[in-house]
């Protein structure tokens, strides 16, 4: 736990890669970059709104600063295992995420019996007020088969891709394993680049060569946009 970040704040840019694209570019850039120390993980999140789905429909405005609130675990958890809550902020362009580390048994009775938080932190604070502002609630699962590197000559420059996108609404539970519906068509991959500022000239340079353009993909945003808002009309999903 001692080298584990609880801050963030760095750019992010997202690829959504097709089968042949992420062949091609993964040719390109395997001279360039190692795996780190997480190189592979199931990223299992549940992303909390409110019942009226607030915060995702001020999201996809892609306004000047947005928010949003989820509990995430690296593989499935058991209950005595170590997940993170994380506040996850973007102000003009910079992605700030403040998370809190907890036992999944003791997130689950914090996020969803609002029973007070285990510390006295600013983190904690931060998230308590997100919580109770929009009175939160789970809202989506969504699982991943990640693969994280960092750059050989630059240890904050991180890239991971995402593959197997799934998600679901029911069994709103970290710990109940990481199923679901596929949120992307079969073989694409998601590609993240994470830096604290401008990429080197050989990753742009890259990139441009092979017209792999960064693309506004949310994977809650695709959820609400897929499926949720489908079932908002049905009246499936009731708001509030």
């Amino acid at each position: 736990m001692a080298d584990t970040k609880f801050t963030f704040q760095r750019y992010e840019k997202k690829y959504l890669l097709s089968p042949e694209k992420y062949a091609a570019l993964r040719r390109e850039l395997d001279e360039h970059i190692e795996p780190d120390r997480f190189f592979r993980s199931t990223v299992c999140s549940i992303y909390y709104d409110s019942d009226d789905y607030e915060l995702i429909r001020h999201s996809i405005e892609k306004p000047v600063y947005k928010e949003k609130l989820r509990v995430r675990s690296y593989n499935v958890p058991g209950p005595e295992d170590t997940v993170y809550v994380e506040l996850k902020k973007k102000f003009k362009g910079i992605v700030y995420k403040r998370r809190a580390s907890m036992q999944a048994k003791d997130a689950a009775d914090y996020l969803a019996l609002r029973i007070p938080a285990p510390e006295d932190t600013q983190i904690f604070r931060e998230i308590d007020w997100v919580l109770h502002r929009y009175d939160l609630s789970p809202k989506a699962f969504i699982a991943c088969d990640r693969s994280a590197y960092v750059a050989k000559d630059d240890n904050d420059l991180r890239i991971t891709f995402d593959e197997n996108l799934r998600w679901r609404e029911t069994e709103l539970d970290l710990m109940l394993g990481s199923h679901g519906s596929p949120l992307t068509e079969e073989g694409y991959v998601l590609m993240e680049i994470k830096i604290p500022g401008a990429a080197p000239l050989w990753l742009a340079r890259m990139l441009s060569e092979l017209e792999v353009f960064p693309t506004g993909y949310s994977k809650y945003g695709t959820c609400y946009r897929q499926e949720l808002i489908e079932k908002i009309n049905d009246g499936v999903i009731v708001c509030v």
